[in-house]
């Protein structure tokens, strides 16, 4: 049975690319973090990364394995401060709206985490996009939202904190010639073929980013599918611009994804709680915001 050891020293690897990195981060010796994920590798029969001199990368095992092991630290996490702080039996309702990025690829894990340390609190959840959510938060149909909250338009009545910021990078097929090189600019992206996705205004975020820098990308798709768009860069029909929290590095087909930073500043896409600033947040919002900025 893998220890909970294994598992965390996997999870810096994983995270760090490099097992020095992961080593530094740990406070602890390079031969132990390789030791904990051999053993690792051994007792699950498969190999969790492929190594290379310049570091290492997840296999596709690997990538599946690693939203497992986050699972069980944080449920470990989880019980320990329960223990520590005792049980809190706060009662009554939540209501959270959630943007489409925010649910796939962020809060649901930490959802059910929230579920289990506060039974007796009652969370109704519901997925609309931003504009949607702004209008409900003002109408008090829900109590707040978690949303890309650099996106706000309101910000005069909405209030949000930043829980989460996620740089955006360049999405490669493996094998890709940028990737052998040390920088790549934007105007050598705008020239390769750009798939966009426009879900939760994604492409209005990296649009603006185009537009400060007076270029036009050579758009060949557009799609609200993030499967979609990996699909396209894996097999090579496009690169695209997108965030590391949907970043996963193999598509559904199986095949590879690189992603590499942008010569250009590009701004993070920042997730977090939106709120109505003139109505004071609940008990249960309250213990929901503490929640969220520990596991986050």
């Amino acid at each position: 049975m893998p220890s909970l050891r294994q598992i965390r020293y996997f999870i810096a690897a994983a995270e760090a690319n490099k097992i020095n990195a992961a080593s530094a981060s740990l406070g602890i010796s390079q031969s132990s973090v390789t030791t904990a994920i051999q053993q690792l590798e051994a007792e699950l029969g498969v190999s969790l990364f492929t190594r290379k001199s310049s570091g290492i990368s997840l296999t596709i095992e690997g990538a599946r394995f690693l939203n497992q092991a986050r699972n069980i630290e944080a449920t470990v996490s989880d019980a320990v401060r329960s223990m520590r702080n005792g049980i809190n039996r706060i009662k009554g309702q939540l209501r959270v709206g959630l943007t489409y990025a925010v649910s796939g690829y962020f809060i649901l894990p930490l959802l059910a985490r929230f579920r289990r340390a506060f039974p007796e609190l009652s969370v109704k959840i519901l997925e609309e996009p931003r504009p949607e959510l702004e209008r409900l938060l003002k109408e008090d149909s829900i109590d707040v939202a978690l949303m890309i909250v650099s996106n706000v338009e309101d910000r005069t009545r909405i209030a949000q904190k930043p829980m989460l910021r996620s740089r955006r990078r360049l999405w490669l097929p493996s094998g890709h010639p940028f990737l052998r090189r040390p920088t790549v600019t934007l105007s050598e992206i705008a020239k390769e073929p750009h798939v966009v996705l426009t879900a939760d205004e994604a492409d209005r975020s990296v649009g603006a980013i185009w537009r400060k820098h007076h270029l036009k990308p050579n758009i060949v798709f557009r799609t609200a599918s993030v499967e979609a768009v990996r699909s396209m860069v894996s097999t090579g029909a496009a690169v695209t611009i997108l965030s590391d929290m949907v970043y996963r590095p193999w598509s559904i087909e199986g095949s590879r994804i690189e992603k590499k930073d942008v010569a250009v500043k590009i701004p993070t896409m920042d997730v977090g709680l939106a709120w109505l600033k003139t109505r004071p947040l609940s008990d249960a919002a309250v213990l929901f915001d503490e929640f969220l900025r520990a596991a986050a």
